[in-house]
């Protein structure tokens, strides 16, 4: 059964990027079409998210300045993966938030 790959970055305001992806497990069997409509409902003008509504982990660097980079990440995709899980969050706690904000 595959897991479920959540893939985002954070692009600060010199255009410079980190890139990361939250593997969870898909033990419920998650509709991943779904959790896509879910993400994307959510999004702010259909591309950008705040990382701590979220519970995801923070990509921003420690150079990051309030006045010249953006506070919010990029969604990137969401899909079947068979890489382990690397997180504790649960995938059905994860909708749970983002169906609350």
């Amino acid at each position: 059964m595959p897991n479920i790959k959540f893939s985002y970055l954070y692009r600060d305001g010199a255009n410079y990027k980190n890139y990361n992806s939250v593997i969870f497990d898909d033990s419920n069997n998650v509709d991943l079409a779904e959790l896509e409509t879910l993400i994307r409902s959510k999004l702010i003008d259909g591309t950008w998210f705040y990382v701590n509504k979220w519970n995801l982990p923070d990509l921003r660097t420690d150079s990051f300045n309030y006045e010249r980079d953006p506070t919010w990440h990029e969604f990137e995709t969401v899909e079947y993966t068979h890489e382990i899980c690397n997180t504790q969050l649960d995938l059905q706690e994860l909708s749970d938030t983002i169906k609350k904000t």
